[in-house]
């Protein structure tokens, strides 16, 4: 059987915390020892005790589950540091400004890796009085179509979302230098810098 979190997790959250296994074990209502075992990996704590645990340990429940706190390293606010995340199951978009656990629909999100534009996701930006038309000529079907465009720089995102069957373009307030993005329904995220 899987072990669903791991007793070093638990043991490197508890010491981060400044708490003893005791103290640990009284704020959930469980002994000394069962801490123990869990963190020698000689038990599992209830499922019931996720929840409690986790807050116990000041992290998410997703967090004691990765078996790591995230601890945000984006300090300045540089959102050219931002990650884009979209959920297989509803297409929820999710933007942050670092590294994050991210989860929708019960599915933990990996960030998107954008990769350059191939043929058929040429994204192509052209200067309209103070914005950019942004466009891809890329079909745009059901089952196939370019989900959202964005324009991301270090003090700024827009994001516009595209739906099936409509153009595959948008008009951008783009100010500075920046990277513009468009996530492919089928192939995955794409972006160029301007």
């Amino acid at each position: 059987m899987n072990q669903y979190v791991t007793g070093s997790a638990i043991k490197a959250l508890r010491e981060d915390r400044g708490l003893t296994q005791d103290r640990l074990a009284d704020r959930l209502g469980v002994s000394g020892k069962a801490v123990s075992r869990w963190e020698t990996g000689r038990g599992y704590p209830d499922i019931t005790l996720l929840e409690p645990l986790a807050e116990a340990l000041g992290v998410s429940v997703i967090e004691l589950l990765a078996g790591e706190a995230v601890t945000n390293r984006n300090r300045a606010g540089n959102l050219s540091r931002s990650r884009l995340y979209v959920c297989p199951v509803c297409g929820n978009v999710v933007h942050s400004a670092g590294s994050a656990v991210v989860s929708c629909c019960g599915v933990v999100l990996p960030p998107l890796e954008a990769e350059e534009p191939d043929g058929s996701h040429a994204i192509l930006a052209e200067p309209v009085e103070d914005e950019w038309f942004v466009s891809i000529g890329h079909p745009m079907t059901k089952e196939h179509y370019i989900s959202f465009l964005a324009w991301v720089s270090t003090d700024r995102l827009e994001l516009v979302k595209l739906y099936p069957e409509g153009p595959a373009a948008a008009r951008l307030r783009c100010r500075g230098m920046g990277r513009l993005y468009a996530y492919c329904s089928r192939h995955g995220l794409f972006s160029i810098k301007i």
